[in-house]
């Protein structure tokens, strides 16, 4: 593999005024992850901290072996929804414990106790769906009131899911393990009830499907949250409780117990090789790729500060040239890289459907690095076979077996999305960076669209345009396209794995990659008909 020369010019006005508009895009997005870390609030915190109580994300800090890795997964979700705490009230990442890679969770109990919302259950989904594609064990730390009823219609028919995911993946021999540590009622409570090992804290666990005034409502029974459902009741008399810890921090001691005593090994992945910083520094990659997506870059430029040693081993690199297709190692492990150099024409996407045949033949996972306007369009390219050849590479996406890692560094457009591996097309996971946009088309484009359509409908009727009509619904298109297509929008929505700071970019996807190897790595040469 060569090394990537790089053309980057740090002391040039376009890479400055790209620096400072990006850094003030990272700044933005450390503003956002302080909000989710800042749970219910000051008066919330407080109020939990005072019964004695770990918060959510220092139970996770205890979890997880000291000098570790966290990957938090949608940390944005919800964000900037009237209703909605940042983060949708759930925490969810990838960390190590006891040298084992798990997902973990945990419910954030200082935002209305805990209480679910359809975005929080959105992301649990996610998080529970990134367990079982990459072979994770979970660890649950539970403490939550459990639906949040007045949003009980957008949660209770797909919350079910919950439920099943659980017993799957037990079955699958994906354990999960649950820690009690507060409330875990009516629906809630089959989440220890149907997790492998589950851990209750005495005098702060209670596990019911119904509490005492329900209970008293439907029965005429009266009776005591603890008698009806603490953890020594369900310890000693219904066998819900495996583990009875004395505090909080005996639970976390005995869920790590039970991770060591899993007897968890990875398979046996691929020969990694040695791990090497790239050669160029990565804080050059917030002055590569500008927040203005109409000023082009070269992802070499990127691929360089990402993989090993700088080292690239580019495919047909005179070919298609409008994809840069080739292998790099990141972190030891060996990726192919699909990367947009500017819109997707026959020759790219034809490229790009050999290279992933190429990979999947070898069992090597792909990673894309999408920016882009979509498939080009015209007469001359209609005619040339525009539709066949990017079916081609949608196709290979479809049916890749090994597994797909997607970074959104610049525009999603169009079918472009699907080429590159968008969300539709289950990558293991998918970030962002903040200067990302996603949508048909950009707000201009459609609001110009809608223009030639109504022109042209006013003509065949013989009327005259009502052009300030026009230009108001121009404008009212254009805005809302503008607003809905950026990376809050879509992070937000947990249409990504979340927003990252552009410098992280390696150490991400070597997180994602070593997760993605707890199951083995498949190979394919079985794909959908390619039309010539």
């Amino acid at each position: 593999m060569r090394i990537l020369p790089t053309k980057v010019r740090p002391k040039s006005d376009a890479f400055r005024a790209a620096h400072d508009g990006m850094k003030a895009a990272v700044e933005k997005l450390e503003a956002a992850l302080a909000a989710a870390r800042a749970g219910g609030g000051e008066k919330y915190v407080a109020r939990h901290v005072e019964k004695g109580k770990l918060l959510p994300r220092e139970r996770i800090e205890l979890l997880l072996d000291p000098q570790s890795y966290f990957l938090e997964l949608l940390p944005l979700v919800g964000h900037g929804i009237r209703g909605v705490g940042t983060g949708g009230g759930v925490i969810g990442g990838i960390g190590v414990v006891e040298g084992v890679e798990v997902l973990v969770t945990a419910n954030e109990s200082t935002e209305k106790g805990g209480a679910v919302n359809e975005y929080g259950l959105q992301k649990s989904l996610r998080l529970a769906e990134i367990a079982d594609q990459n072979h994770l064990p979970t660890i649950s730390l539970t403490e939550s009131a459990g639906a949040d009823l007045p949003n009980q219609s957008k949660i209770f028919v797909p919350g079910g899911a919950t439920f099943k995911n659980l017993t799957r993946r037990s079955k699958e021999g994906l354990p999960t393990i649950c820690c009690v540590f507060g409330n875990a009622t009516a629906g809630g409570a089959y989440v220890p009830g149907m997790s492998d090992y589950v851990i209750m804290v005495d005098q702060g666990a209670k596990v019911f499907l119904a509490g005492p005034p329900l209970v008293k409502m439907a029965t005429g029974e009266e009776t005591d949250d603890e008698s009806l459902g603490g953890a020594a009741m369900h310890a000693r008399v219904s066998g819900v409780c495996d583990y009875l810890a004395a505090d909080e921090r005996e639970a976390i001691r005995l869920a790590r117990q039970v991770v060591a005593h899993l007897n968890w090994r990875k398979p046996g992945g691929p020969q990694s090789a040695a791990v090497e910083a790239p050669l160029y520094d990565p804080d050059e990659l917030l002055g590569v790729a500008s927040m203005d997506l109409k000023a082009a870059f070269d992802q070499r430029e990127v691929i360089a500060r990402v993989v090993d040693g700088s080292r690239f081993a580019e495919f047909k690199k005179d070919f298609g040239a409008t994809l840069v297709c080739g292998w790099a190692h990141v972190h030891g492990y060996l990726v192919g890289f699909l990367a947009n150099n500017g819109i997707l024409f026959s020759e790219s996407a034809e490229k790009g459907a050999q290279f992933i045949q190429l990979c999947n033949q070898r069992g090597i996972p792909l990673v894309f690095l999408q920016n882009i306007t979509g498939f080009m369009v015209g007469r001359k390219y209609e005619e040339g076979g525009i539709i066949k050849h990017g079916a081609k590479l949608i196709n290979a996406v479809s049916n890749s077996a090994v597994p797909l890692f997607t970074v959104m560094t610049g525009a999603s457009y169009g079918a472009g999305n699907y080429g590159m591996a968008g969300r539709a097309f289950d990558p293991r996971f998918l970030f962002t960076w903040p200067n990302h946009r996603i949508a048909v088309m950009g707000g201009k484009e459609l609001a110009g669209v809608l223009d030639i359509i109504k022109r042209e409908a006013a003509g065949r009727r013989g009327e005259a345009v009502d052009e300030a009509g026009l230009a108001t619904m121009k404008a009212m298109i254009t805005a809302q396209i503008e607003r809905e297509s950026d990376a809050w929008f879509s992070t937000s929505r947990g249409w990504d794995d979340g927003i990252i700071d552009p410098r992280q970019t390696r150490d991400v996807l070597g997180v994602a990659l070593s997760a993605a190897h707890n199951r083995p790595v498949e190979r394919s040469v079985a794909w959908g008909v390619f039309r010539h």
